[in-house]
């Protein structure tokens, strides 16, 4: 059954009669997004945030350091890419998010503000996300980074890019990530799946929002199969970062999420699935909406804790 607290704000959502995202234009549904503080808004004594830049494809790009105060120097980190579908999301969007897997793993979380479409059409936003997890492991000694357990993970669009980015370093060979945290990833935009077509309307992210987000990323034109952006068409799987893929069961992109944690399992590549049944895309961004989604978000860190530290 659907989380009621989820259940309760699409409840609210559907009698409100409030515009989809993707009929407001960029802009605006940008303003709508960052208004949506659903995280609980906490303050995190126990850490010390600085904003700074990293290496993106074109130029230097924004980021967001959460230390926390007890992290050893140098420690593991975690490179976070934002959901949003490449049109949406920035570094407060998921400050919430990021302060609260850095306080309850210990773990240094490093969030990325890479370029948006349809401003910036595909390739933009992946080749920021391979440049500032190169720019890590390049920089690792000056922040404090162990470049033995630097781990590359995100949310829905972000998940997406952070799989992306870790195939992208394994076939360059510089680099070697030592996890994957993958939350609800988008892992393919070329073909339309059970779940996209069966819960395309209703329950917070739908298949027209999805629609017009592919549009809105490849504004330029591209191949929508090309595997920088459909992971699951990468040539192959096999020598990734063990992995952590969480879905939920009323999200219209849990398919694809079950089946890229499937096909790195069969890969060779050690994987944990995790699947919440009753909860909507987007939930570990709601920890202050339903008790549930902050215990998920807890369970998260101390995965990312025991992969990491």
């Amino acid at each position: 059954m659907l989380d009621p607290y989820f259940k309760a704000m699409l409840d609210a959502a559907a009698a409100a009669g409030a515009p989809p995202l993707n009929a407001l234009g960029p802009d605006a549904a940008r303003e709508v997004y960052r208004s949506l503080r659903l995280d609980g808004e906490a303050s995190y004594p126990d850490l010390d945030v600085r904003d700074l830049t990293v290496a993106g494809g074109v130029g230097p790009i924004g980021a967001r350091l959460y230390t926390p105060k007890a992290a050893p120097t140098p420690g593991p980190v975690l490179v976070y890419y934002h959901g949003g579908g490449w049109v949406i999301g920035d570094l407060e969007t998921h400050d919430g998010l990021c302060r609260q897997l850095a306080s309850a793993s210990g773990v240094r979380v490093l969030s990325v503000d890479y370029r948006l479409a349809p401003e910036n059409p595909f390739p933009a936003a992946y080749e920021d996300a391979v440049a500032a997890a190169d720019w890590a492991f390049d920089h690792a000694a000056e922040v404090g980074f162990d470049p033995a357990r630097i781990g590359l993970g995100g949310d829905s669009a972000g998940g997406n890019l952070a799989a992306a980015a870790a195939i992208a370093l394994r076939d360059a060979g510089r680099w070697s990530p030592a996890f994957q945290l993958l939350f609800y990833p988008v892992t393919q935009v070329d073909r339309t799946t059970n779940s996209l077509r069966d819960l395309a309307e209703g329950f917070f992210l739908t298949k027209a929002g999805m629609d017009w987000f592919g549009d809105c990323l490849f504004a330029a034109g591209g191949e929508r199969a090309d595997p920088r952006v459909s992971v699951l068409n990468a040539a192959s799987h096999t020598g990734l970062a063990p992995a952590f893929v969480a879905t939920a069961g009323f999200d219209p992109l849990k398919d694809e999420g079950r089946e890229y944690a499937e096909r790195l399992a069969a890969a060779g590549v050690p994987t944990e699935h995790r699947h919440y049944p009753g909860f909507i895309h987007g939930f570990y961004q709601m920890a202050g909406l339903s008790p549930a989604a902050a215990a998920a978000v807890r369970e998260a860190a101390e995965v990312m804790k025991a992969a990491l530290d």
